[in-house]
């Protein structure tokens, strides 16, 4: 090929289409514990996410809750990937063979919103979310009292109990730009007048966070039908300031998130695996929740 602007244009059009095709390929599966919020500016403050009100009968003046010296904030974060190609490589028409280098660039940009957001759960047992408290954390203020939605133990690295069928959700997304391919290749641009080497990348704007901590359940305990069981219990007795039941699980099945050294056990708790007929344990949870096997957890 002639390496002149025209042609590089075209070239970037093909792998532009290249690129969105491999954008659509990606199945996420950060979107079944996190809810994405669209951001606007450098960052977005949800101290709003502080209390999770009930309704009230109307006697009087309406009781407004101030949320207004509740703040987590979340800042927008810039993440990118670049290749370099020889231009020799254009020159000698084999510029099809980084038609795969391109798809990649894509499908790294999305996986990596599964891989922020996975990060969220096994760092929750340190992280910060909106209350102050770490995201699982045995005293979260409630009203007068406090909540606790961890287990104790030291087992393994944590498995996860979520409740996603609420509006919220338990952990945030926030994109601010969406995954963009871009290219280097004027030729007195430096590293294509200096090393022969043109540049395709992709870029993006974005960042998680915690959510609403009463819709998830962390713990570093043994995986068992005892420990799963109080798990569940604890979250469907969360109340709001108020004393009200939140209605966790109300109509849903716990989400069970767990990393793939906990897969097994898992899917023995869920469809009754042969590893119990061998015991004289009966397995009381059958059928009881659904199960997210995630690779982005360890």
């Amino acid at each position: 090929m002639l390496v002149n602007e025209a042609n590089l244009a075209g070239l970037f059009r093909s792998y532009n289409v290249i690129f969105n095709q491999g954008l659509a390929a990606i199945k996420p599966l950060w979107d079944q514990i996190a809810m994405l919020v669209p951001s606007t500016g450098e960052d977005e403050d949800y101290g709003w996410l502080m209390d999770i009100g009930g309704m009230r009968e109307w006697l009087g003046d309406r009781v407004v809750k101030d949320l207004s010296g509740c703040h987590y904030n979340l800042r927008n974060k810039n993440f990118e990937l670049t290749y370099g190609l020889d231009r020799n490589k254009i020159e000698d028409d084999k510029y099809g063979l980084f038609n795969p280098k391109i798809t990649q660039l894509a499908q790294a940009a999305m996986r990596h919103r599964d891989a922020l957001v996975f990060a969220l759960l096994t760092g929750g047992f340190t992280g910060i979310c909106a209350d102050g408290q770490c995201f699982f954390d045995d005293d979260h203020p409630v009203g007068e009292s406090t909540q606790s939605n961890t287990g104790a133990g030291s087992a393994n690295n944590g498995w996860f109990v979520l409740d996603t069928s609420q509006a919220l959700k338990p952990l945030v997304l926030q994109m601010r730009k969406q995954p963009e391919l871009v290219s280097v290749t004027k030729s007195d641009s430096g590293p294509v007048f200096n090393a022969r080497e043109f540049r395709y990348g992709v870029d993006d704007r974005k960042n998680a966070g915690y959510g609403l901590w009463q819709l998830a359940y962390g713990s570093k305990d043994t995986l068992t039908m005892a420990h799963l069981s109080a798990a569940f219990q604890a979250m469907m007795g969360f109340t709001n300031d108020d004393g009200e039941p939140l209605g966790i699980f109300s109509g849903t099945k716990p989400l069970v998130v767990v990393p793939p050294s906990l897969g097994p056990t898992a899917l023995s708790l869920k469809n009754n695996d042969p590893i119990w007929a061998t015991t004289a344990t009966t397995n009381y949870l059958v059928g009881s929740f659904d199960l997210l096997i995630s690779p982005w957890l360890t």
